[in-house]
């Protein structure tokens, strides 16, 4: 099944994944627009669809493991590892003591073939942690997929990224974000607030 970017974004608002507002992004950023991809993660039918569509970007890429950061990626990396071939295998990397690291005997072994995913980039702190984890273990990076690039494809992870949706959704620091000076209390949602 071919998805195109309004169908995704169609899906998206349909599912109550964009919320309008004043958030504080986990990157600590302000935006008035917030994406909430597990609203989507809940129809597994249509997660297929798109993790398929992700996915035929980076075929050929031989690709040995998934792996994307807590909590949002970790049903992504499930189903694109699905989609890429029976033998790829799915991790996820997650926060201990406020750093991102491997647990749960999860390992990336040395010269494995590894693909980053993300649900939602704003402004790829989470990836490049999972890259670093990644070459500390000495893998090799294949790519990065994301459901949503929200930095108009500013980010460069310097290796092939995709997303199967790119849009460019203003971010404020918080000294000079125009809704804090409106008196706009910021909330903070996503899986550790809301």
């Amino acid at each position: 099944m071919i998805i195109n970017t309004e169908e995704v974004m169609r899906k998206f608002e349909e599912a109550g994944a964009i919320q309008k507002g004043h958030f504080k992004l986990t990157s600590g950023v302000h935006s008035d627009i917030y994406i909430q991809c597990a609203q989507v993660m809940q129809y597994p039918e249509f997660m297929n669809n798109l993790c398929s569509e992700l996915g035929k970007k980076f075929r050929g890429e031989d690709v040995d493991v998934i792996v994307g950061p807590a909590v949002g990626a970790i049903i992504m990396a499930h189903v694109m590892a699905r989609v890429l071939g029976p033998w790829v295998r799915a991790i996820f990397t997650e926060r201990e003591n406020g750093k991102m690291t491997l647990r749960r005997s999860f390992k990336i072994k040395k010269g494995e073939k590894v693909l980053v995913v993300e649900d939602v980039t704003t402004t790829g702190s989470s990836v490049r942690e999972v890259i670093e984890i990644v070459k500390e273990r000495q893998g090799k990076v294949v790519g990065v997929g994301a459901l949503i690039d929200r930095s108009g494809g500013k980010i460069d992870f310097g290796v092939k990224t995709q997303s199967l949706l790119t849009l460019d959704i203003k971010t404020y620091l918080p000294e000079v974000c125009p809704l804090c000076k409106k008196g706009i209390p910021a909330i903070k949602p996503g899986s550790r607030d809301l």
